[in-house]
């Protein structure tokens, strides 16, 4: 019985058209596809991308030197320096973050008791050369101001979790 059931079945088709019912129905219905380089999905606010460096609102960089990132860092992908300014106060004069070598753990992040180094949302960072790659104070700082509003805005939602 069997045999004659799959025979008819095949014969008839059956198959290829409840394919093609499944195809119909999946037709009529909203699209589930991005135009990736136009449109862009949405992202946690505890994404990992891009490293920046962050100000005060006053504008002064939040960096306090004490190199807790550098330490923590299991790629030693940080590199830092530092010297005491005239009011007492410690800046850091070289931040270099190796972007080869970081795993993006998010562990800098974790430790900095300022929020001075975060990881942004930018995920779209490709270069033509590994020279780009090597990030130092001027950019770091430079993705920060870009940033801002965006980084602000996760590390609030985070803040509940933190």
């Amino acid at each position: 019985m069997s045999m004659i059931d799959r025979n008819l079945r095949s014969l008839l088709l059956g198959e290829l058209i409840s394919g093609m019912s499944l195809t119909l129905r999946y037709f009529f219905k909203p699209k589930v596809t991005l135009n990736y380089p136009y449109e862009k999905g949405p992202l946690s606010p505890r994404f990992r991308g891009e490293h920046a460096l962050r100000r005060y609102p006053n504008g002064e960089e939040r960096c306090i030197a004490c190199k807790l990132c550098e330490a923590v860092c299991p790629a030693l992908a940080i590199t830092i320096e530092a010297e005491p300014r005239s009011d007492g106060s410690r800046r850091t004069t070289r931040y270099d973050i190796d972007m080869t070598k970081c795993i993006y753990c998010g562990l800098c992040q974790e430790a900095c008791p300022v929020d001075a180094i975060v990881e942004g949302p930018n995920f779209e960072f490709a270069t033509e050369t590994r020279e780009e790659l090597f990030y130092n104070k001027d950019k770091l700082l430079a993705n920060g101001d870009r940033w801002e509003h965006e980084i602000a805005q996760n590390l609030e939602l985070d803040a509940p979790y933190r």
